[in-house]
């Protein structure tokens, strides 16, 4: 079984949610990532275009603790008491205006009250807003800091899924381990209840006519036998089971793609011990086996 204590690389979920603020005297980031079961690492960041030159590290930040996984990312930024717009004046393109102004007005004597600042001020693009300079540096400073408490929070979330996923695998393979056991206690009856129902069928068609061949029996009991032999699958099948219960225990991080490759073998074993065996009793526990590993694969799919 598990261990009460945590330890710093375990079985993870791949499921999550996780949120991280960091917040100043002019901004409030928050950053939230959220992720489901995915065969690889599949991360997608939704945050402002003006802040894009932060995605990558972003994205790198994440990546150092989650392996696998559909993960999404979201960034807010909320300012206050500062604003995050300038305002531009294009000083050289005014000219340019005053200039034409002036010149229209010479030429064609209009009447007015000459060139005002209003006037100037209307002229397109003279004054314009635009994004204020970002210090990039910083900003990506303070983005990481957010993503590193997501990523922290969400991790957190994940090792508890995923001590409840260890918990409920270790409880289906103990029974599995039962399962394989009773198999295998069952199996050295096939031969003796095979020759008994051949030697009785024997019997039953001579009649009385012939001495029933024991030799005969002996040797066609032995045949059966060995094609029903289920020795090599049971003897696979319990180091898989062992396997999987140290994958449990394992410090190894993304250890689910192990598992789940694990899980393809031992099925593989249990159908192949419910086409050899031909015995009603082991093939009615195989199927229950079936069962339980299916129930595992379920699990596995949510493991990192």
């Amino acid at each position: 079984m598990l261990s009460g204590k945590k330890r710093h690389n375990m079985i993870k979920s791949m499921t999550g949610f996780g949120r991280g603020q960091y917040t100043d005297s002019q901004k409030t980031i928050t950053v939230e990532i959220r992720a489901v079961n995915h065969r690889y690492c599949d991360i997608f960041v939704k945050m402002p275009r003006r802040y894009s030159f932060a995605e990558e590290k972003i994205k790198a930040e994440v990546k150092k603790k989650l392996a696998r996984g559909k993960i999404e990312i979201g960034v807010s930024i909320d300012t206050f008491g500062t604003t995050d717009t300038d305002i531009r004046l294009d000083k050289a393109l005014a000219g340019k205006y005053y200039n034409a102004l002036s010149e229209l007005n010479d030429n064609f004597e209009l009447s007015s009250d000459g060139i005002t600042l209003s006037l100037l001020a209307k002229m397109p693009d003279v004054i314009k807003n635009a994004p204020a300079e970002e210090d990039e540096a910083e900003m990506e400073r303070c983005l990481i800091e957010a993503t590193v408490k997501a990523v922290d929070d969400i991790c957190r979330m994940r090792e508890v899924e995923g001590e409840k996923l260890a918990a409920d695998i270790a409880m289906r393979s103990d029974i599995i381990s039962d399962i394989r056991s009773a198999i295998e206690e069952r199996a050295p009856m096939i031969e003796r209840e095979y020759a008994a129902k051949l030697k009785a069928r024997i019997e039953e068609l001579l009649d009385g006519i012939a001495e029933v061949p024991e030799e005969r029996i002996a040797l066609e009991a032995a045949v059966f036998a060995d094609k029903a032999n289920i020795t090599e699958e049971l003897v696979r099948l319990q180091s898989h089971i062992d396997q999987l219960r140290s994958f449990l225990k394992t410090e190894e991080n993304a250890i689910g793609k192990k598992m789940d490759f694990l899980i393809q073998e031992m099925n593989r074993e249990a159908n192949t011990i419910g086409s050899k065996s031909n015995d009603k009793e082991i093939t009615s526990r195989m199927l229950d086996l079936k069962a339980e590993i299916e129930k595992i694969r379920e699990q596995v799919q949510n493991i990192e």
